[in-house]
C-alpha cells in the first residue's frame, strides 16, 4: 500500500529520533517527571502571589486527517491560557507547544513563554500534542490511527489552532505570534516559521534537533579532539554521523560539572562489568538480574540489549538533565557514587556504582513512572547507539538488531527507513532550515545539541549557545542558583530576539 508524504516525512522524524525503545522511554518519562516537578504547586507554580489559581484545561476540536476533506473524524485536543498579563487584543501572542508527552497548566504559567509574558503584555497559549496526554484520538493508539501521528499533522494542528484561537479571543491582526518549544516541539516551533511564516510571526527554539538520524551515534561518543594525536573525523553518511562532538563522554569528564576522566573511565569499567556477568550466566546473571531488578530472565541477546541500552539512557540522563530540578542524576553525583568505591576501575566497585545509580532515578520518580530494566522491549529506531571504538558504554544494542524488529511490527524495510530520514532533511531543510526570525537555543552539555542549530546561518536565524547548559534549561523556571552562564544565556535571549 502506498503511504504519502504526510506520513513518512514527519513520523519517521519523530521515530527516528526518539522512537518507543525502552532506553527512549527511560529520557522520556524522566522528562516528564522533571516538568512536572518543575511545575509543581511546591515549587511556586505562580509568577506573582496574587496569580494562585491554576488555569483551568479547555479543548478544542481538530480534524485527526487535516490533509482529508472527505475524512470528517476528529479529536478533541487539550489547552491552557494564561491571560493575566494580556495588555489587549493587539498585543501578542506567544504559543507553547508540547512534544512527545503530557503538557500542563505549567506551561503558561511558568518557564520562558510565561517570564517574558509581563512585559510584553502577551497572551500565552499552550497546546498539547495530538497523541499524548489526554489529546488522543477516538481509538487511542491502535496501529491503524499512528499513521495520523506526524510532524506535519502536528504542524497542521497549529495552523487551525492559531485560527481558532484568533476567532476565539478576538486577537487582533496585527497581532504577532510566537511560536515556543523544546526538544522535538523546538523543533515545532521553527518549523511553524520555516513553513507558515505569515501566520506565525517568529519561533523561539530550545534544543530543537532539526537534523533527523537513523543512527544517533553522537550522543555517546568520545569525539575526536584538537590537537596532536586526533583522529581526522570521518566523512557524513546517512547512517553514521560525523564525528564532530564529544557529547554524554565529554561532560563525564568535564570538571565544570563534575566529571573528571577517571568518572570516565569508571562508567567503561561498570559496563564492562554488567558485559561480563551477562556472559558468565548462571550465578552471576541471576544475581546481575536481582541487583538490577530486570523483568525477565536475561537469557536472551535481546534481553542483553535492552538492559544495557536502558543504563545507557540512564547515564545519558544524568548528563542530559544535568543540574535542572526533579532530576534523580546530576554528572557530579554520578561520578560520585561510580568514584565512591576508590576508582579502581581494574576492580568491579564501579558497577556496584552503577547499581546504585539505578535504584537512585528508579526510587527519585513516582510509582507510575518506574519501570524494571530490561527485558520489556518495544520497537524503534533512530537509537542512541555505541558501535564505535571511542564510545565507553556497551556496543549493544546494536541498530541493525532494532531495525529488524521494526520491520516485524510496522513493515518498515531498513531502506525505505533511511529513505524517509532523508527525505525528513529535505522537507525541513536539516541544520540549515532556511527559516527567518527563529533563535536556537542549546546548552554544550546537551547530546541533542549537535542535532540543532548552534552557528548563526544569517541576521534573522540567531543562536545562543549555554556553556555548560543542559536539555531544554533555558525553559526552566528561573531560580537564585542558576548558573552566570545560563542567566546570561537568558538575557541574550531577550534581548537578541524578543
Amino acid at each position: 500500500m502506498a503511504v504519502g508524504p504526510a506520513w513518512w516525512l514527519g513520523l519517521l522524524f519523530l521515530v527516528s529520533v526518539w522512537g518507543f525503545s525502552s532506553p527512549a522511554s527511560l529520557l522520556r518519562r524522566l522528562r516528564e517527571h522533571i516538568q512536572q516537578f518543575q511545575e509543581s504547586p511546591g515549587l511556586g507554580l505562580s509568577l506573582s502571589p496574587e496569580a494562585v489559581a491554576l488555569p483551568k484545561e479547555r479543548w478544542l476540536e481538530q480534524p485527526l486527517d487535516p490533509f482529508n476533506a472527505s475524512d470528517g473524524r476528529s479529536f478533541l485536543q487539550r489547552y491552557w491560557v494564561n491571560d493575566q498579563y494580556w495588555a489587549s487584543q493587539n498585543g501578542p501572542v506567544f504559543l507553547h507547544l508540547g512534544g512527545e508527552g503530557s503538557l500542563g497548566p505549567g506551561s503558561v504559567m511558568r518557564g520562558h513563554p510565561a517570564a517574558l509574558a509581563p512585559a510584553w503584555g502577551a497572551l500565552v497559549i499552550g497546546l498539547e500534542h495530538r497523541f499524548y496526554g489526554l489529546s488522543i484520538p477516538p481509538g487511542g493508539l491502535d496501529m491503524a490511527q499512528l499513521r495520523f501521528l506526524s510532524s506535519r499533522h502536528a504542524l497542521a494542528d497549529v495552523v487551525s489552532a492559531r485560527l481558532a484561537f484568533s476567532h476565539l479571543f478576538n486577537v487582533s491582526s496585527s497581532s504577532p505570534w510566537v511560536c515556543f518549544g523544546g526538544s522535538y516541539a523546538g523543533s515545532l516551533a521553527a518549523w511553524a516559521r520555516l513553513k507558515f511564516p505569515h501566520l506565525i510571526f517568529a519561533s523561539v527554539a530550545s534544543s530543537a534537533p532539526v537534523r533527523a538520524v537513523l543512527d544517533f551515534s553522537e550522543y555517546n561518543e568520545v569525539g575526536a579532539g584538537a590537537g596532536a594525536g586526533a583522529e581526522k573525523p570521518q566523512e557524513p553518511s546517512l547512517l553514521t554521523p560525523p564525528f564532530r562532538q564529544q557529547v554524554v563522554s565529554r561532560s563525564l569528564r568535564s570538571t565544570a560539572i563534575g566529571g573528571s576522566r577517571e568518572c570516565l573511565a569508571a562508567t567503561s569499567a561498570a559496563f564492562a562489568e554488567v558485559e561480563r556477568r551477562l556472559r558468565a550466566g548462571g550465578a552471576a546473571r541471576a544475581a546481575l538480574r536481582v541487583e538490577l531488578g530486570a523483568c525477565g530472565s536475561l537469557d536472551a541477546v535481546e534481553d542483553h540489549a535492552e538492559l544495557l541500552g536502558a543504563l545507557q539512557a540512564l547515564v545519558g540522563g544524568a548528563v542530559q538533565y544535568d543540574g535542572q530540578a526533579g532530576a534523580p542524576l546530576s554528572v557530579r553525583r554520578l561520578c560520585g557514587l561510580l568514584l565512591k568505591a576508590g576508582g579502581n576501575c581494574s576492580r568491579p566497585e564501579p558497577y556496584h556504582g552503577l547499581r546504585r545509580a539505578a535504584q537512585v532515578s528508579t526510587s527519585a520518580r513516582r510509582p507510575e513512572e518506574r519501570a524494571p530494566w530490561g527485558s520489556c522491549a518495544t520497537c524503534a529506531v533512530g537509537h542512541v547507539t555505541c558501535e564505535v571504538p571511542r564510545c565507553p558504554f556497551s556496543q549493544l544494542p546494536a541498530l541493525p538488531s532494532h531495525l529488524e524488529l521494526c520491520e516485524q511490527v510496522f513493515g518498515l524495510s531498513t531502506s525505505s527507513v533511511a529513505q524517509a530520514v532523508a527525505q525528513t532533511n529535505s522537507y525541513y531543510g536539516g541544520q540549515t532550515p532556511g527559516a527567518t526570525q527563529v533563535l536556537f537555543v542549546n546548552g554544550d552539555t546537551d547530546p541533542w545539541h549537535v542535532l540543532s542549530v548552534t552557528g548563526n546561518l544569517g541576521p534573522s536565524e540567531s543562536t545562543i549557545l549555554i556553556p555548560s547548559g543542559s536539555h531544554c534549561l533555558d525553559m526552566a523556571p528561573e531560580k537564585p542558583s542558576d548558573s552566570p552562564s545560563l542567566h546570561q544565556g537568558r538575557q541574550v535571549r531577550k534581548k537578541k530576539f524578543l
